[in-house]
């Protein structure tokens, strides 16, 4: 680049994980930037997340949904946009439409993978190697570089910061008190039946915690309270007693309460990336994805899979219908890993597959 940017515009990304990744990016651009401010333009429910990044001057909200053109409102929008003067702009959506609002706010540097034909929005456009880039945070991160010099071997973690004000509105609004050990369980997938670990399953692994003393929280959104109702009704109220948070928080509050938790299991979803973005001791479960393209950004992970000849097949079904690839995956797997891991507590929860 031959001048150093001083404002910069990130186009962010749409989904809960994604989001949490591009910190990495945020990060080497405040590395090799030390005085550029960067400003991200992303859907509104992805405020927390960003508010949690402290390399973000400020989240901009766009007001087009996934998927929609409003061409007038993506007009609006750039107009508002040329007063911040941004002098580059990095898109990480592949989407045509993603690279309008920067190309209207006459955006003088414009970067982007190739993706749908977008010559011309994009002014600094790359070819992508998937091969040389199989991981979604190195093609995030190879976007701040000059093309083809990307330093791959010094990626940053994602690290979410939680206000100490939010952590105590959600210790207030759901009466939390102290506990020596807390398991965080995410069994949802907004992705499909594919990337979920049967609910019987998670049951058993707060069971196992619940015996020993430990507390179980559930996270996930409305569309996961059915879910999460299985592994309550799966529970004897004299095992202990799991609180349900599912479709009873902000995102705010689910990322706040997680950050309590002393290790978390999850599926591979958008949450299961904020736990490991909060530090949290995790063990990530795949069925039909892979880590070997969204592993969770952590040195505390272990991740647990068959790797069946069918898996990863990346469908949001089974293909075949017997979903083996996590069925098959007993709760003796999660709960050794979770042996694994450091936590905050010396509490063990091994031997909890024991029945009396």
């Amino acid at each position: 680049m031959a001048s150093q940017p001083s404002n910069i515009l990130i186009v962010g990304p749409s989904w809960v994980g994604d989001m949490v990744m591009a910190q990495s990016l945020f990060k080497v651009l405040r590395r090799q930037h030390p005085t550029a401010q960067i400003d991200v333009l992303a859907p509104a429910w992805s405020r927390p997340i960003l508010q949690a990044m402290p390399e973000v001057r400020q989240p901009i909200d766009m007001p087009v949904g996934h998927g929609k053109i409003m061409l007038s409102a993506r007009r609006a929008l750039a107009k508002q946009l040329r007063e911040n003067q941004y002098d580059w702009a990095i898109v990480l959506p592949n989407s045509l439409k993603s690279a309008l609002v920067p190309w209207l706010a006459k955006i003088p540097r414009r970067t982007g993978w190739r993706g749908e034909m977008r010559y011309g929005l994009l002014n600094d456009i790359r070819k992508l190697d998937k091969q040389a880039l199989p991981l979604m945070v190195e093609r995030f991160v190879a976007l701040a570089y000059p093309d083809g010099q990307a330093d791959l071997l010094n990626i940053p973690h994602p690290s979410l910061e939680v206000p100490q004000e939010s952590l105590s509105e959600a210790r207030s609004k759901f009466s939390l008190s102290s506990h020596a050990y807390v398991l965080g369980l995410c069994p949802g997938a907004e992705f499909g039946a594919a990337k979920q670990w049967p609910s019987e399953h998670y049951a058993e692994v707060a069971r196992g915690c619940l015996k020993k003393g430990g507390e179980v929280w559930l996270f996930g959104s409305a569309n996961d309270k059915a879910t999460c109702q299985q592994i309550v009704n799966a529970i004897s109220s004299e095992d202990g007693v799991v609180r349900d948070f599912s479709g009873q928080t902000s995102l705010q509050e689910a990322v706040a309460l997680l950050s309590l938790t002393s290790q978390v299991v999850s599926n591979d979803s958008g949450l299961m990336h904020v736990a490991a973005a909060l530090g949290r001791p995790l063990v990530a479960v795949y069925g039909s994805t892979s880590p070997g393209f969204t592993p969770p950004l952590t040195q505390h992970a272990e991740l647990v899979r068959l790797g069946l000849d069918c898996s990863p097949c990346f469908e949001r079904t089974c293909p075949y219908g017997h979903y083996k690839c996590l069925r098959e995956l007993g709760p003796e797997m999660v709960i050794n890993a979770l042996e694994r891991l450091p936590s905050n507590t010396g509490l063990s929860i091994n031997e909890s597959t024991a029945r009396d």
